[in-house]
């Protein structure tokens, strides 16, 4: 097993490991539970990773929050598991790697393929999904026909799963939230694993119930779907048919990230390791070491659009006097320098009376948005914001592209004072405690479609709302959930992981340990 270090991100500290001597850079950014050493204990991960280390110099990490990296105070948002995989890859001096996205890492992979497409050399997707069926932790306990139907209107039926789908991610989702380190929920997703004790200390050592809870919750409202026509990287997609995660899932992933080709295995394990390992091996160097390994040079990147105008300018020149105003808006422009910078963004140009800046995350727009909404009203003023997330062409000093046009047709439709942001933006900030009124759907002048706004309130995400409860949930680290035998066999997991293995592959299939 390979050595463990940690990379800085932020505040936090991730636990890696790099291995292997292949000429292809490979981040592999895996499913919800982790331990990147304790992975090590199963035969089947251990003969699967040393086969991808033949043609891949690969880098594993646990994410925040679980497995050995640092335990966090609030379910992270989605543009911070993107920037996870940076700080791992810059910690290792990994330039352009092939990013592997397994489940829920999936999301993760490809908001980080398509804000970074020049240091992603391809992309792989495994068990994924770009939305789920489940609208949240309570709405899997309504009816599966009735979540199926719900689905189905918004899906179509060839992205939509059967009943008997949603009824089995139903139960996985009932055993998380009543028998978690028990090895139930699982089980349900590895049922080829014969030890239920091993799958049970799995569960505790990769993280807490709470833990859980706060991924599963987010998790239910991820919805990537308007990224991915923006995925430039070549991108193999890859899906056990009978996966617990339902198929229909990288069905709709092949079908819209450009070029993406989709290869379906058989099995019923969440893992490529468990299900056709050598079928899998073999399409992957084939797709890394052919012709599909050299993306095309890419000008095009996701980012996050921001619009800003001063309400009713020509009255207060007429007011104050040119002199005057022009001070004013000398001073609104320096604030608006000094906060885009501190949140991370870039001013692109000013727009006469407001700015166009760019963002890689939505979250810093609207918090940026916030405080030059703040600043203005201290300098007498009112100004009016546009937010969207899409691929921008990015110029020399400028910025192009649909996305640009529609955050300004967003601006048309804010009134004094309001930050009006799209659906594509909402979704994205999932967990940030940023909370949104619905301003109904609107047709945007010389965009196709229809678009759902949504004003970001002032007060943040309202009491009992879904959003308050998530950013409010509490996120204890895994050792609460660890037992003192659990302490044990993390070390012998360090230590000698081959005494695992060989206890994984003497487990009787009655499930004892």
């Amino acid at each position: 097993m390979a050595e463990t270090s940690y990379a800085k991100c932020g505040d936090l500290s991730l636990a890696y490991q790099v291995f292997g001597d292949g000429p292809v850079e490979l981040v592999f950014v895996g499913p919800m539970l982790t331990h990147v050493e304790l992975f090590w204990a199963m035969p089947e991960f251990k003969a699967f990773f040393d086969q991808l280390s033949t043609f891949c110099r690969v880098l594993l990490f646990d994410k925040a929050g679980g497995g050995l990296s640092d335990p966090i105070p609030k379910v992270r948002l989605l543009e911070e598991r993107a920037a996870e995989i940076e700080a791992v890859m810059d910690a290792v001096g990994f330039g352009k790697p092939v990013i592997f996205g397994m489940s829920e890492g999936g999301p993760q992979a490809i908001v980080f393929a398509a804000r970074r497409p020049e240091r992603t050399r391809a992309l792989i997707l495994y068990g994924s999904f770009a939305s789920t069926a489940g609208g949240s932790w309570d709405d899997l306990d309504r009816d599966p026909a009735e979540l199926r139907a719900r689905a189905l209107a918004e899906l179509g039926e060839d992205y939509t799963p059967s009943t008997k789908q949603i009824a089995r991610m139903q139960e996985m989702v009932h055993a998380a939230r009543s028998a978690w380190g028990s090895g139930a929920t699982v089980k349900r997703m590895f049922p080829s694993v014969r030890s239920i004790g091993q799958l049970a200390m799995f569960e505790r050592m990769s993280a807490s119930p709470g833990m859980l809870r706060a991924t599963l919750e987010s998790n239910f409202r991820i919805d990537v779907r308007p990224i991915l026509p923006t995925i430039t990287a070549p991108t193999l997609v890859i899906h056990a048919r009978d996966d617990p995660m339902p198929v229909q899932g990288s069905r709709y992933l092949a079908d819209h990230i450009p070029g993406a080709r989709l290869l379906e295995v058989d099995g019923a394990d969440h893992a490529p390791w468990f299900t056709e390992p050598d079928r899998i091996l073999t399409e992957i160097e084939e797709f890394l070491t052919g012709s599909h390994a050299a993306p095309p040079q890419s000008h095009r990147a996701l980012r996050t659009v921001l619009f800003t105008d001063i309400v009713a300018s020509t009255q207060h020149a007429a007011a104050t006097g040119d002199e005057r105003w022009r001070a004013v808006l000398h001073r609104f422009g320096e604030i608006t320098a000094d906060l885009t910078q501190r949140f991370g963004g870039t001013v692109v140009k000013s727009t006469g009376d407001g700015y166009l800046a760019t963002f890689d995350g939505p979250t810093q727009a609207i918090r940026c948005a916030e405080a030059l909404r703040g600043d203005a009203e201290t300098l007498g003023i009112e100004i009016r914001a546009g937010i969207h997330t899409g691929e921008c062409e990015l110029l020399d000093a400028d910025i192009a592209g649909l996305a640009v046009h529609i955050a300004a047709r967003i601006l048309g439709h804010a009134g004094a004072g309001e930050i009006l942001v799209s659906r594509t933006v909402r979704d994205l900030v999932v967990g940030s405690g940023t909370g949104f009124e619905d301003r109904g759907s609107v047709e945007l002048r010389g965009v196709p479609g229809t678009w759902q706004l949504l004003a970001v309130d002032r007060h943040g995400a309202r009491a009992g709302s879904a959003e308050a409860e998530l950013a409010s949930m509490p996120t204890p680290g895994r050792r609460t959930a660890m037992r003192r035998s659990d302490r044990a066999v993390e070390v012998i997991a360090m230590r000698a992981p081959w005494i695992l293995r060989g206890m994984a592959r003497l487990a009787p299939a009655n499930g004892r340990r």
